[in-house]
């Protein structure tokens, strides 16, 4: 300060409103409660079910036709070409794989054809048009119509863009990481 000049008024500084105040309170706080059990929980980013915090819950009996699961997609040059269109995000399973969020429509024993929509065991499965084109144009192959092998599911999302066993078969049972619990999520 020179010599004769008055000191500049101290201002305080501005407080951040009271609802975002507790929002980030919250936030944090869940964070917090996360932290000690991270690995089993996700967020999901891809429309092929609600956006949000999902918690990986252990599954401790065999898979069923009607499980929705957490699901490693296996290195296969379906996922490969997959990861490189931007269907599947980068993560912990082999491949660098995120784990999908898939509903086990068939198990072992049953016979899915792949058609123009998709049949187990002859029953048509709703929502599973298969297309010959993603959004962007590129070239979509479907799977190979069959029976679905010894511990393996095929597995499936509603979501009319869902990248799934209609396009990569049948995937190991060892895959699974466990039953898909919605914590906090959207749907758009």
């Amino acid at each position: 300060m020179k010599p004769g000049a008055s000191p500049e008024p101290s201002v305080a500084p501005a407080r951040m409103p009271f609802p975002f105040r507790l929002w980030a309170a919250v936030a944090i706080m869940c964070l917090l409660a996360f932290s000690a059990h991270w690995r089993d929980y996700r967020i999901n980013f891809t429309p092929s079910e609600p956006l949000g915090l999902w918690r990986i819950y252990p599954l401790d009996r065999p898979v069923a036709v009607g499980d929705l699961v957490f699901i490693c997609p296996r290195p296969s040059a379906e996922t490969q070409d997959a990861k490189a269109r931007g269907y599947f995000r980068p993560g912990p399973c082999q491949g660098d794989y995120a784990p999908l969020i898939k509903k086990v429509v068939a198990v072992a024993g049953q016979r899915v054809d792949v058609e123009s929509t998709v049949t187990v065991d002859g029953q048509a499965l709703a929502f599973s048009d298969v297309r010959a084109f993603d959004g962007k144009g590129r070239g979509l192959r479907p799977a190979a119509s069959g029976t679905v092998p010894t511990g393996s599911v095929f597995v499936h999302s509603s979501f009319p863009g869902s990248f799934d066993s209609r396009y990569f078969g049948p995937l190991p049972v060892e895959g699974i990481l466990g039953l898909a619990e919605e914590i906090l999520t959207y749907a758009p």
